[in-house]
């Protein structure tokens, strides 16, 4: 048991925000609480989908939690970014009292590097408890609106991305915090900084994997070429030149979506899609895309935590 005793600056480190520490396993066994009574409630009523003639209240609340919790998660790398920044990292340059603990035989790397183990494996457990109990929750509701595997929220709540996107949160906390050594401003620009990485990766990671490409006659219809649950992309007309036209360009003129002009020459439809296949492709590169830039944000943070001294 020795062995497993936290030392040193680690052991300060928790004992410093225990209480903070301590609402992640709370939030999560509450959430795996609240979701295992609804799924139970939802399957023991018929009816176990939205719009039925007889409503299935449990699952309406199992619906409407999953899509608020999915929302929630988005901002779960901002609030651990500004918790590092802030309270873990900037109160202690602003108030001097990190250098009470190079007193304690403890370098300045140490002394950042305890904040950031303790938060990094804090974000790790929770995130990864979080993805188990959102998808324990979210497959009795999958397919329904908003709740599409592809939609803000379901997305990173449901893969590994969501741990890239909380250690990428740390990253940021304990850098801005060395930077600006003010509470409340390091708290406010991590955040604002965690949550545009969290925004702009989200409007190109559909350009990681090239989209699946199908075309079929005039008379078809586009989704019968396509799964389900997949997620388009892009869809039109095409020419027997190669072409691609807008979908509306020939009912423009003839107010008819499966008739075209002779001298537009348009041959068939086409649409570009993502299948629920490339769901975990898009995670791995994504969370990969995400570590490497927390990487890059650690690596400045330890340099300029290097330059101090007591």
């Amino acid at each position: 048991m020795s062995g497993l005793t936290l030392k040193g600056p680690y052991r300060v480190a928790v004992r410093q925000h225990r209480r903070a520490l301590w609402t992640v396993p709370a939030v999560m066994v509450a959430g795996l609480v609240v979701v295992i009574v609804l799924r139970s409630w939802a399957e023991s009523l018929p009816s176990g989908r939205l719009g039925a003639s007889t409503p299935n209240h449990g699952y309406e609340l199992l619906y409407y939690f999953m899509r608020y919790a999915g929302a929630g998660v988005l901002f779960m790398p901002l609030l651990l970014g500004a918790f590092v920044a802030g309270p873990m990292t900037a109160r202690e340059l602003e108030s001097g009292t990190w250098r009470l603990a190079l007193t304690q035989s403890t370098t300045p790397k140490g002394w950042l590097g305890s904040k950031v183990v303790v938060a990094a494996v804090m974000s790790l457990l929770g995130s990864a408890a979080i993805v188990g109990v959102y998808r324990l929750g979210w497959v009795r509701v999958s397919h329904t609106y908003q709740l599409h595997w592809a939609d803000r929220g379901t997305y990173e709540a449901s893969g590994p991305v969501l741990a890239a996107y909380c250690l990428l949160g740390v990253a940021l906390g304990v850098l801005i915090g060395q930077l600006v050594r003010r509470t409340l401003v390091s708290m406010a620009l991590t955040g604002v900084l965690t949550g545009l990485v969290v925004l702009g990766f989200g409007a190109l990671r559909w350009s990681l994997v090239p989209a699946v490409t199908r075309t079929m006659p005039l008379e078809g219809n586009l989704y019968d070429v396509m799964p389900g649950s997949a997620l388009m992309m892009k869809s039109g007309l095409l020419t027997s030149s190669g072409e691609r036209l807008p979908r509306y360009a020939c009912f423009e003129r003839t107010h008819d979506m499966s008739v075209c002009p002779p001298d537009m020459n348009v041959t068939s439809w086409y649409v570009e899609f993502h299948p629920a296949s490339h769901h975990w492709p898009t995670q791995l590169i994504e969370s990969s895309l995400v570590l490497a830039l927390a990487c890059v944000t650690l690596f400045a943070a330890f340099r300029l935590v290097g330059a101090r001294r007591g």
